[in-house]
């Protein structure tokens, strides 16, 4: 095919090895020096290959079985879930089913969400299974028989002809034929396979056919180490182990007042009973039960966002790992570059040519609609289509063995015959011009420093032949590819180009695209471990000849340097690097593999769908962060006023049934946070949850101290029945929480950013519930128009005042944060 030939001088050596990656010879030293004795055309008899099945294993990618039930019941263990099964226990205990029905409905809520995001490494897995071939041609017992791809063993020889997918890693020992190795190399086009070449299970026979002695099966193939990679457990994403913290901190500050409550009750004298009662109210008030499930739904709606703009999230968490990228490692092909040929210079060699001349006379000998990129390439360059007064009389196509494709063409003129192909092979045909062939090579050498694919042409009318020029390919960078990496930087973003194509590609295209060109190869990457691999891997620009380890090596490194990292990809040896990035990313056109080991999988081409996600998913990040600080606002408001009002009074300021019932509501109509207008940030978003806390606490404090105080009104100089303090006290929690909605949602002053008008109607239409029910009595004492008017003014005035209050706050901590900034410098 011509489109091998491009590459054949400098891309030889990339032709034996996958980005660089040898086969590993799996067999005993025995084994391989029985193999070694044997023929191109002899393979193993039945006795041997069930020997070495039983000493090797099975040629297949191995699953780690797991317990669906477990893993279901994983998710019922941690802080949160802990304090939710406590309230259970303790609504048991007390009888008090109606709340332990709630209670345990949004258990298993949360349980049931959070098993549905599981499975990623399990269809990685199966994804990259997919593409092994099921079937294999071999030679057992002195004939050619097919038998099962599992079955095969090391030293079986087996045969791959056109269309056929490699079954096993092994060397060709016999024929010659191309193979479509793009699926674990990530490059078009195809690679020469000639005796001594290593063939990759799992990539595809193109042209010709080979026969090839097996050298390793199933984990030992660079397929099956790819998949072992990414089968491993990716780490928990930061909005995972943000939610555990936030839960440590509270089922800990939960923890310690119930112990209070239960040494007080004991001194006090009060009954087993009382005293359960008092502590199931402070550990329901505690459990922040919707958190997960609220921030889940935020992600969903910026999810569906993300999906009208051509991007599918398949991994929730991933929208908010996609706020807190600082690195982008993006895959060369498809994403900067556009994954097609271009002719990038034509180099006229011969007198009295031109550079249109050559490329007509590569253009005669290219096969239109055949596929082949580089003909695609040419006849591009001449218009897309052959010159229609010249008419092909006699074609032989390009092979492994010749490296060159040759047209006898009529035309204007004379007939005459023109070839085109590898430099060294068209050299070969215009023979005896020294001074010709070393001007040729010092082309093709300049062709390979700047990254193009170089090839010649030759033209002969009926005389000897000479090379009229070469032509020199590339895969050209997208038209949008340097606005949009400027886009990226300034948003913090640092993007790093990955590639499995050679060095002076790499550093052509890095040039181009305005990235720098400090290029990291592969053997680089081998030679380094722990804090210095992350060293030189942060500061490298891109990196060049990667296979599967290297990539995703490059990715852990940078996490363990304290990045948040996505990773662009559409190959099977992308799949590793992108299970295990915090944000992978499947381009347009990615395999199954890639797609099933992703989280978000693009397909609309380029990186600036990309840029855009980063965007909208910081929007996603802000609307979190702010329920977040509304909710442990909320929860510390909440629970350290019943424990002070029990320690105070040995009362309950509310029952059990109302703060369920202030949970429900609330957060039902805060779940429109998700929609609401804010501003993203320009920098990468991180969960800081010492400012969460430390604002949160600040807020909680001051509206306790405001409860507390309207409580000892109530309930001391005014005197009123418990009962219809418990309601004055359960309206005056819920309309001032949806107040601190308002005040969570901005940095500045609450009217500084207009809140959307989903937000607002929620939480006046929830407020308006909340007060009927407060006047009905429903599950509650009734109250009054008038006691109900004097908490709404309460909840105003406290807002008010807690608005300023919240401006310095973050005041004192930015001057702490910016402290800390110049310490460490």
């Amino acid at each position: 095919m011509p489109g091998s030939a491009a590459g054949d001088e400098d891309g030889a050596a990339a032709s034996q090895r996958v980005g660089g990656q040898p086969v590993r010879d799996q067999r005993t030293e025995e084994d391989a020096r029985a193999d070694a004795g044997k023929g191109s055309d002899e393979g193993l008899d039945s006795a041997q290959a069930a020997a070495r099945r039983e000493h090797y294993g099975p040629n297949a990618v191995e699953e780690e079985e797991r317990s669906v039930l477990l893993e279901f019941l994983a998710h019922f263990w941690g802080p949160i879930p802990w304090m939710i099964e406590a309230a259970l226990v303790l609504t048991a205990v007390t009888g008090r089913w109606v709340d332990f029905a709630i209670i345990l409905a949004l258990l298993l809520l949360n349980g049931v969400v959070g098993f549905w995001e599981e499975h990623q490494a399990q269809n990685a897995i199966a994804a990259l299974a997919e593409r092994l071939a099921k079937v294999a041609r071999v030679r057992r017992d002195g004939e050619w028989t097919t038998v099962p791809a599992a079955e095969l063993v090391p030293g079986d020889l087996v045969r791959i002809d056109r269309g056929g997918v490699v079954p096993a890693d092994g060397v060709v020992v016999e024929g010659g034929s191309e193979a479509d190795e793009s699926a674990l190399t990530g490059e078009s086009l195809p690679a020469v396979k000639d005796v001594g070449d290593d063939m990759y299970s799992g990539s595809a026979v193109s042209r010709g056919g080979s026969a090839m002695r097996v050298l390793a099966t199933g984990a030992d193939t660079v397929f099956g180490r790819t998949a072992r990679l990414a089968g491993r457990a990716a780490p928990a994403s930061h909005f995972q182990r943000a939610v555990v913290d936030i839960g440590k901190y509270l089922s800990l500050l939960a923890l310690g007042l119930v112990v209070v409550i239960i040494v007080l009750s004991l001194l006090r004298g009060t009954g087993v009973s009382r005293t359960l009662e008092f502590a199931l109210v402070v550990v329901i008030a505690s459990i922040p039960v919707a958190l997960p499930a609220v921030l889940s739904v935020t992600m969903a709606v910026g999810a569906r966002y993300l999906a009208k703009r051509e991007a599918v999230v398949s991994h929730l968490p991933a929208v908010e790992e996609m706020a807190g990228v600082d690195v982008l490692c993006a895959d060369k092909t498809g994403t900067i570059t556009r994954n097609e040929l271009a002719v990038a210079e034509v180099f006229v060699l011969a007198e009295g040519v031109d550079e249109g001349q050559v490329l007509l006379q590569a253009a005669l000998t290219a096969e239109p609609g055949d596929g082949d990129p580089v003909d695609e390439a040419i006849l591009q360059a001449c218009g897309a289509e052959r010159p229609a007064d010249w008419e092909v009389v006699d074609f032989t196509p390009f092979d492994s063995a010749r490296k060159f494709a040759r047209a006898r063409v009529r035309g204007p003129g004379p007939e005459r015959a023109v070839a085109k192909g590898a430099v060294q092979a068209v050299l070969g045909l215009a023979q005896g011009d020294d001074a010709l062939a070393r001007r040729a090579e010092e082309v093709a050498r300049g062709f390979a420093r700047r990254g193009y694919r170089a090839m010649a042409v030759a033209c002969t009318d009926g005389g000897a032949w000479r090379v009229t020029g070469m032509i020199g390919l590339q895969d050209p960078p997208r038209a949008d590819s340097r606005t949009t990496l400027e886009a990226a930087g300034r948003l913090g973003v640092q993007v790093r180009m990955v590639t499995g194509d050679r060095v002076e590609i790499a550093r052509e295209v890095c040039a181009r695209v305005g990235l720098g060109t400090g290029i990291l190869e592969s053997s680089r990457i081998e030679q380094l471990r722990g804090e210095e691999l992350a060293r030189v891997v942060e500061g490298a620009d891109g990196f060049a000849q990667v296979v599967p380890e290297d990539k995703y090596r490059i990715v852990q490194a940078l996490q363990e340097h304290g990045h948040i990292v996505g990773m662009t990809g559409d190959g099977v040896n992308d799949a590793p690097a992108l299970h295990r990035a915090d944000a992978g990313i499947a381009v347009c056109g990615a395999t199954d593999a890639a797609r099933a080991a992703s989280d978000i999988v693009f397909l609309a081409a380029g990186l600036s769908t990309i840029v855009e996600a980063v965007h909208r998913s910081r929007e996603v990040f802000r609307r979190m962060k702010n329920y977040a600080i509304y909710r442990i606002t909320e929860t510390l408001r909440v629970v350290l006023f019943v424990t002070a009002t029990i320690v105070a009074f040995a009362f309950f300021p509310v029952t059990p049934v109302q703060v369920v019932l202030l949970a429900i509501l609330n957060d039902a109509a805060v779940l429109s946070i998700a929609y609401d207008r804010v501003r993203p940030s320009s920098r990468p978003e991180r969960w800081d949850l010492t400012e969460v806390m430390a604002i949160a606490a600040v807020l909680g404090l001051f509206g306790l101290a405001s409860t507390f105080v309207l409580v000892w009104a109530t309930h001391l100089p005014f005197g009123l029945p418990d009962a219809q303090v418990r309601t004055l006290v359960y309206l005056k929690l819920s309309v001032s929480g949806h107040l601190t909605v308002f005040l969570a949602r901005t940095r500045g002053p609450f009217w500084s950013y207009r809140p959307s008008w989903i937000l607002l109607t929620a939480v006046i239409g929830t407020q308006i519930l909340a007060t009927v029910i407060a006047l009905t009595g429903f599950l509650m004492h009734p109250v009054g128009w008038g006691p109900a008017g004097l908490v709404w003014g309460w909840a105003f005035a406290e807002f008010l005042l807690l608005d300023p209050v919240k401006l310095l706050a973050y005041r004192v901590l930015g001057r702490r944060g910016r402290a800390a900034e110049g310490a460490a410098t």
